[in-house]
């Protein structure tokens, strides 16, 4: 297995986030120009969630939340991969966090049911937790 193979899930991580910031602004823009928006009445995240319906802003939640706990799957990825530790079993790991966050994006921005949604972040989370948790074992 070479090293480099934990940069698939990496890279895909990051266009699962670009793809979320397109869908976030489309959403924005369309709605914008649709109702005549003046943009200053989006000047601050609190103005905007004051103008957009809920729906509207789905995409803009999720994108926070991309900025969250995937940072750490990009920290320790890029620790894998400087270490010499990428294996099959992390490059799976990786493969599964990002499926389940790419479904976690896909509920949130689309349907938002609540349950459901909690059930595959906190899926991901442990996927995430688990890759943690056996590189910081490995390092001692």
């Amino acid at each position: 297995m070479q090293t480099t193979e934990i940069f698939g899930p990496f890279f895909a991580m990051i266009l699962l986030t670009l793809a979320v910031w397109i869908v976030m602004y489309v959403r924005r823009i369309r709605y914008s120009m649709a109702n005549r928006i003046h943009a200053q009445r989006l000047g601050t995240p609190e103005k905007a969630v004051k103008v957009f319906p809920e729906e509207v802003q789905y995409p803009a939640y999720n994108l926070s939340n991309l900025l969250e706990l995937p940072i750490i799957f990009y920290a320790l990825c890029l620790y894998l991969f400087v270490t010499g530790n990428v294996d099959a079993l992390y490059v799976i790991a990786a493969w599964s966090y990002v499926g389940l966050r790419a479904a976690h994006s896909a509920i949130q921005c689309t349907t938002n049911i609540v349950m459901q949604r909690f059930a595959v972040y906190m899926a991901s989370s442990l996927v995430l937790w688990s890759m943690v948790f056996r590189a910081a074992l490995g390092a001692f």
